[in-house]
């Protein structure tokens, strides 16, 4: 079996984890000092926070949300690989997007401005797009 492949697939795990704890590290003591009257605390989404919380700590949930979006693919194709055959290659191009996927939830965390975001978004989708080519050809070849 891959465990070498399979080790960045479990670091972003980890990493969507640390998120998530960190996310309601910051929004739950400002939800609660907020005080909001019990009508608005029925019901909600997370969504429904936006302009309610400040946006630096809306920003950790935004990039939790994300961590739950495209990293899915990545999964597939990580067990994909693992399973049908993979090389050293394969194991850099994955760790590389587990590397950016943590630079960029720390830029939109801590300092959110696009250009930088979306650059670093877009650089490991194209990583993300190379392993899943991949995983293609080695599936069909």
């Amino acid at each position: 079996m891959g465990h070498q492949m399979l080790a960045p697939a479990a670091m972003l795990v980890v990493w969507s984890l640390v998120m998530l704890i960190w996310m309601a590290s910051t929004r739950l003591p400002a939800l609660a000092k907020l005080k909001l009257p019990p009508e608005r605390q029925r019901g909600g989404r997370g969504a429904d926070l936006d302009g309610v919380l400040p946006a630096e700590i809306q920003w950790k949930a935004h990039n939790y949300n994300h961590l739950m979006e495209q990293p899915t693919i990545f999964y597939a194709t990580v067990l994909i690989l693992a399973l049908a055959g993979f090389t050293q290659t394969d194991v850099w191009l994955a760790w590389a997007y587990v590397a950016l996927r943590v630079v960029h939830s720390l830029w939109q965390a801590l300092v959110n401005t696009i250009p930088v975001r979306i650059t670093l978004f877009t650089i490991s989708s194209f990583v993300l797009l190379a392993l899943a080519i991949r995983a293609l050809l080695v599936t069909i070849g």
